[in-house]
């Protein structure tokens, strides 16, 4: 009696025999020609060093490479393939899908369409079921995987990727603009490129990269359409189009990506996270890339952090002296809890990294968790987050109390465990670095406080909180100096006679460029910033010092508008104010003020 598929036999019936396929070492003998001896001796290095049967024998050179083929295409039930096609007998069409990284990683190469239709493909370990999936999924068809010798796939991979090597050019979508850059054509980049990676697919992938570098981009959005790809490039703050690519290459594209970010290319349904750390132009840049599915394929972002302008001192990312002065008397305390705040991209993380390394030395115990880890700081600890086994800022943070700190960073406080173990950990003596997503500085007290936490512990455990944003710097190779309206000035907050009159005398930042007197720069455009009128941007900063009547507005629960009043009756500088410094100092324009200063100041 035999139970249907999917039920237990009933019970006392004996179990359905499952036949095992045969053992390696056993083909070997019956079917490849090997003494029972050699087999005897493979196995006992095996016990000895690991490692696979074929792999150790062919490494002792105890049988040919082609044996081990046959067993293994024998033990699969697979064909197998002792003479591969020339180079130019596989089709141009099915080479250029399939990456040469992907090809070389995993031995695997599409030979040609068989009499069924189906791309026969040939693979070297035929138990990775994972890349014959990847290859159908590259491919877009069906395909027959063959058995083949690993040396010979290997050679047939160089010699069909070498004969299409700078001759194969992907077509390009028409543009009506004369200056659009063909979809194929790219940028030799030598500490980007291997040498054999030729194909048009990767050319062009590392040229979208590398351009990106280049432009001093922060993000890559490459977004599919219905008829076309469109990439789009994040420089300053300001999204712009950079490429198109026809709809058809869509796949491709995506597949290369995560390639490159060790993401699973068959997996389309899911958003996926990677990251991808190259050299470009002599510089470290890591990316890290999110996809995520949308109606027409798979949409990429990637986020290109430059080691070189994420690792900036305090005073290099645009404090003035004042404000400078300031942050360094407060990160040098012993204990309490500095906040920063701001909305995504506003350059929090550059904020703390920078008051890390002002502190750092052999003498500080320092420990992070961040969300990512964009960086590695030398002579830091640093944990990332990863949700999959409970590693959550609470628990990171926890855990960091055993270890005898003496600063700890928090990239976020999102909830109200989170906020309690960092205030603990700031009234027992560690100093806590943080951020939260509040509009202002006064903002960061009221965010606490609807957290849960107790007023008395929110005033007795915060020392400062720093508000900020990044505004554009005029490209001073095309920046013309204007004379603004009146109301301009009113509105920067400015008293219009003493502008014009030259009579603000504000303390120094590094890098200004002021213009002549009565006078604030106009952003034109020019080929040095691509016609943008801004190249580069620094931060405006509010620093909420805790005095005591900030003190006492957090225990009676005040809003934030009254602790507003309250920092600038003590000379804090507000958001716009510092942008009307800045403008009047020629790193900025009014335009750029108004509008990240808006929400600050509703």
């Amino acid at each position: 009696m035999v139970a249907p598929m999917g039920y237990p036999a009933p019970f006392g019936a004996p179990a359905p025999v499952v036949a095992l396929p045969p053992l390696l070492g056993e083909l070997l003998i019956a079917r490849c020609g090997v003494a029972a001896d050699v087999i005897e001796r493979g196995l006992a290095k095996q016990r000895e060093e690991g490692g696979l049967l074929g792999e150790v024998l062919v490494g002792l050179r105890l049988i040919e490479e082609d044996q081990l083929a046959l067993a293994l295409a024998l033990q699969s039930e697979m064909a197998y393939l002792r003479e591969l096609p020339r180079a130019e007998e596989i089709p141009n069409e099915l080479i250029e899908k399939v990456p040469i990284n992907f090809a070389k990683q995993h031995s695997a190469l599409p030979l040609g369409r068989d009499g069924s239709g189906r791309v026969m493909v040939a693979i070297v370990d035929p138990t990775r079921t994972e890349v014959i999936d990847n290859i159908a999924v590259l491919l877009g068809e069906p395909v027959e995987p063959v058995v083949a010798a690993p040396t010979k796939v290997l050679d047939c991979i160089n010699r069909a990727y070498a004969r299409i090597r700078g001759g194969a050019e992907l077509e390009s979508s028409k543009h009506s603009s004369d200056d659009e850059e063909d979809f194929g054509q790219s940028e030799e980049l030598v500490d980007m490129l291997d040498a054999n990676d030729e194909a048009p697919i990767i050319r062009w992938v590392n040229s979208l990269m590398f351009q990106a570098a280049k432009d001093r981009a922060s993000d890559i959005h490459i977004e599919p359409g219905e008829r076309d790809v469109t990439v789009r490039y994040r420089i300053d703050g300001a999204l712009r189009e950079a490429k198109r690519a026809p709809k058809k290459f869509q796949p491709s594209i995506a597949a290369r990506v995560k390639i490159m970010a060790g993401l699973n290319i068959a997996e389309k349904r899911l958003p996926q996270d990677g990251r991808i750390r190259r050299k470009m132009a002599g510089k470290d840049v890591d990316m890290r890339v999110a996809t995520v599915p949308v109606a027409a394929g798979e949409r990429i972002t990637i986020r290109l952090l430059d080691r070189s302008s994420v690792l900036l001192g305090l005073a290099d990312i645009g404090f003035a002296e004042d404000h400078l002065e300031a942050i360094r008397a407060i990160i040098k305390r012993p204990h309490g809890i500095l906040l920063v705040t701001g909305p995504t991209g506003s350059g929090k993380t550059t904020t703390l990294y920078a008051c890390l390394s002002e502190i750092n030395s052999p003498d500080q115990n320092i420990l992070t968790i961040e969300d990512p880890v964009e960086y590695q700081l030398e002579g830091i600890s640093q944990t990332q987050v990863n949700a999959k086994i409970d590693l959550t800022f609470a628990s990171g943070l926890r855990s960091f109390l055993r270890h005898d700190p003496d600063v700890i960073m928090v990239g976020e406080i999102r909830d109200r465990e989170t906020a309690e173990i960092a205030i603990t950990a700031s009234l027992t003596g560690h100093f806590v670095f943080s951020t939260v997503h509040t509009n202002d500085a006064a903002g960061g007290i009221t965010r606490l406080v609807d957290m849960g936490i107790e007023p008395f512990l929110v005033a007795s455990s915060l020392v400062g909180l720093l508000a900020q944003r990044l505004v554009r710097r005029p490209c001073y190779d095309c920046a013309v100096p204007r004379r603004p309206s009146q109301a301009e000035v009113i509105e920067l907050g400015l008293d219009p006679a003493t502008f014009f009159a030259g009579g603000y005398d504000f303390p120094k930042v590094k890098g200004m460029r002021p213009p002549p007197v009565g006078t604030v720069y106009q952003a034109v455009g020019c080929r040095a910033c691509n016609e943008l009128g801004y190249r580069g941007r620094t931060g405006i900063y509010e620093l909420l010092m805790i005095n005591e009547q900030v003190r006492r507005l957090a225990l009676d629960k005040a809003d934030a508008g009254a602790i507003r009043n309250a920092g600038v009756a003590a000379g804090m500088v507000t958001l716009r104010a510092e942008g009307a410094r800045k403008v009047v100092q020629g790193l900025t324009t009014p335009e750029e003020v108004m509008l990240m200063t808006a929400e600050a100041t509703d």
